[in-house]
């Protein structure tokens, strides 16, 4: 494109005045590379050029292949689920993956996913297939250049019409959704696979958060888009990341300025900081949410929020717990407002003065947490990263009078702690899915004895876990019919739990959020 060509286009764009030093950066940033490209070119001549690709992209795909045949062939399944709404009521989409390993070569088959929705939650077969790309090279060959090369061994089946290949006339606003339910069940998968490669979930949303309207005083439209960044997974040799941007997002800022917010927009940040106990629980730690209280300054605005992660958090792996769920408040003059579809809203109105509180999802936990280091856990609690009723409940921390670990008495608490844990006899039923009104989900049928004693009740998010790979998530029917002590599930299900039929395993009810106080004051922030 010639330069007269070029300042006809930028003419016409129409680029928002805020966004034109961005926009003007990145086109010097193309102008550049076509510069060094011509001069490859004419120093090298053209097939070299084409040659020295080549070569890189082979060398890209023979380091894959001799990734993936270092993992024994076989076939390990998982399942997530993405979050929505119909007529208000929750209708969660089910994404199940069968990942095989053969040899050199790998399949993603995303065969029996929820049939797409009229909502912006579907994704295109190539965002769905991305998911995928990126979790493979995170996992497997994070340290060398990307390119196309490393994506040759990997086959992905997305069916038609599904919320992983939308059809038109469905919309896919929000595939990023989709792209990281696609991530979490690739490392559900792979966590069967290679366990000591892969983190805990990661902090399950793009989270987008819009707060605008018309500013009569100043005379001009305003939109503040906010994409408060979570935690990330924790992997076997360290603690996930907090508020950073997660694996598939690039380099994106994690955390945005609030100079910048309050010089452009008509809000006030009353608040910005990491969310005590977001993280989930493990010997390493998941990474910590970020939570903000913005105070708005200009009358008629609206606010609107489109993620996931708000029902069903980021998972834990080989025994670790989940991270805190998403969560959105409205704070009118201290009253406290929920939503009554959460993680997603549409142009809820808000007065001048009243704060919109926002905080996003927790990595899920490493190993289990009773394991973690005391000191380590202690050194959390002073940091204000745990508070110290999450340290004693989940992790068995017993300190002193002075704030010192009581090595003896965090000793016996977590003897007490593991052996109140609640453990069922697996029964094999091929009974454990129902229909909404769109897609299947998985129940978890339990007796009433049971479940008063694991503090469940009908309709909750629940895990069962063997610690050996990524728990089992499921929604609870309590049903006298099934014998105390026992848990149908089905064939597929013992597989995700590398469990086998009569064996026990552990049974716990999936955290959520408490609605905080105002202003998200520390000493109410209580994950229960």
């Amino acid at each position: 494109m010639n330069e007269a060509a070029l300042d006809l286009l930028l003419a016409n764009m129409r680029v928002p005045e805020e966004r034109l030093g961005d926009f003007q950066a990145s086109l010097s940033a193309c102008r550049v590379a076509e510069k060094r490209l011509h001069e490859i070119c004419a120093r090298y001549g053209v097939d070299t050029l084409l040659e020295a690709v080549r070569l890189d992209l082979d060398r890209a795909e023979a380091r894959m292949r001799a990734c993936i045949a270092a993992v024994p062939d076989g076939t390990c399944y998982y399942e997530d689920y993405l979050e929505t709404f119909m007529g208000g009521v929750f209708e969660p989409l089910l994404l199940p993956l069968a990942l095989t390993v053969s040899g050199d070569r790998m399949i993603a088959d995303f065969t029996g996913a929820s049939a797409q929705v009229p909502f912006p939650v579907n994704s295109t077969a190539a965002v769905s297939a991305a998911g995928v790309f990126i979790t493979v090279k995170s996992v497997f060959d994070p340290l060398a250049p990307l390119n196309q090369g490393s994506f040759r061994p990997i086959e992905v089946i997305t069916p038609p019409g599904t919320i992983v290949n939308v059809q038109r006339p469905a919309p896919a606003g929000s595939h990023g959704e989709i792209r990281k339910r696609v991530i979490a069940t690739m490392v559900g998968a792979l966590a069967q696979m290679t366990p000591e490669k892969v983190a805990g979930d990661l902090c399950r949303t793009s989270f987008h958060n819009l707060i605008g309207g018309f500013d009569a005083r100043a005379g001009r439209e305003w939109v503040h888009y906010e994409w408060s960044a979570g935690g990330n997974g924790a992997f076997a040799q360290d603690d996930g990341p907090s508020a950073i941007a997660t694996i598939d997002w690039g380099d994106l800022v994690t955390v945005q300025s609030s100079e910048v917010i309050e010089t452009r927009m008509p809000l006030l940040v009353e608040s910005s900081r990491l969310a005590r106990d977001s993280g989930g629980a493990g010997r390493t730690r998941g990474g910590l949410s970020m939570q903000r209280a913005l105070r708005v300054l200009a009358p008629g605005a609206r606010y609107s929020l489109l993620s996931d992660g708000a029902v069903v958090p980021a998972f834990g792996v080989l025994g670790g717990l989940s991270g805190v769920p998403v969560g959105a408040w409205i704070d009118r003059h201290g009253a406290i407002e929920d939503f009554d579809t959460p993680g997603k809203v549409a142009g809820h109105p808000l007065e001048e003065g009243s704060i919109v509180m926002i905080r996003s999802a927790g990595g899920g936990g490493y190993g289990d947490p009773l394991e973690r280091d005391a000191e380590r856990v202690a050194l959390d609690v002073r940091e204000g990263y745990v508070s110290a009723k999450a340290a004693r409940e989940q992790y068995g921390l017993v300190l002193d009078m002075a704030g010192r670990v009581d090595a003896a008495a965090t000793a016996a608490l977590r003897k007490r702690l593991r052996a109140a844990r609640i453990a069922l006899v697996t029964r094999l039923d091929a009974d454990v899915f129902e229909m909404g009104a769109v897609s299947r989900r998985r129940i978890c049928r339990l007796n009433p004895a049971d479940a008063s004693a694991a503090g469940i009740g009908e309709d909750n998010v629940v895990e069962l876990d063997t610690r050996r790979a990524a728990p089992l998530r499921a929604w609870t029917r309590l049903d006298a019919g099934v014998s105390p002590g026992t848990v149908p599930i089905d064939r597929r299900g013992l597989s995700i739990l590398k469990a086998a039929e009569g064996e026990r395993v552990e049974l716990r009810r999936v955290a959520a959020s408490v609605r905080p106080r105002a202003g998200f004051a520390e000493a109410a922030e209580r994950i229960g």
